[in-house]
């Protein structure tokens, strides 16, 4: 029975993952969304967080977020106007009724799937919320680089941004990680993004 228990707290190797996320001129990609699940097993999902999605110059900041099923998302209005956001995406539908400030509570997102969010009154702000529930998540930075630690395995890695034109969507890849070594993992976009949506007038003409 000693021999079980202790076999039982024997620690989990660990192994270090780290994803760059390139344009295809090779500058980096910030704000791509990053999931990574175990091939052939399952891993403990993650835990439900709480986050922020702002709104502030006309704009949702950050315009992505990713949080795991089960989270929260305040969105506050830090912005000089009111705001009414909403959503019609199957993952989630509501409305936050024309707004400034901080008047409601945080908005529970229990579906995994990309939630699209917009403003009745300001067209071209668009937000995205990426409920997943890979049991490790994250955004890349400003030189497109995320990393993690996990357990040594096989994992399907996938890479998401709102305005990629590849094929699909998303980018995927399988690789192998074990304690042993560091793996990196380089994906380069073939297409350019999208151009991100323009305000169509001037923030000065806006009473709202």
């Amino acid at each position: 029975m000693l021999l079980f228990v202790l076999l039982r707290a024997a620690p989990v190797a660990a192994a270090s993952l780290a994803i760059t996320v390139q344009l295809p001129d090779g500058r980096p990609l910030a704000d791509a969304v990053v999931t990574v699940k175990a091939v052939g097993r399952n891993l403990p999902a993650p835990a439900p967080i709480h986050a922020l999605m702002d709104q502030m110059n006309r704009m949702f900041v950050p315009e992505v977020i990713v949080i795991p099923v089960g989270s929260t998302v305040a969105f506050p209005n830090s912005d000089s106007v009111s705001h009414q956001i909403y959503s019609f995406s199957p993952a989630k539908r509501f409305q936050l009724p024309l707004y400034k400030g901080k008047p409601y509570s945080p908005v529970l997102f229990d579906q995994p799937g990309v939630v699209i969010l917009g403003c009745n009154i300001h067209d071209w702000m668009i937000g995205y919320v990426d409920v997943t529930d890979a049991p490790f998540y994250g955004t890349t930075d400003a030189q497109g680089s995320w990393s993690a630690n996990l357990p040594s395995g096989r994992y399907e890695i996938t890479v998401w941004h709102p305005r990629m034109r590849e094929q699909g969507q998303t980018l995927v890849r399988e690789l192998s990680v074990d304690a042993t070594d560091r793996a990196t993992l380089t994906l380069q976009l073939t297409r350019p993004l999208r151009p991100a949506p323009m305000e169509d007038q001037s923030p000065s003409m806006d009473s709202y």
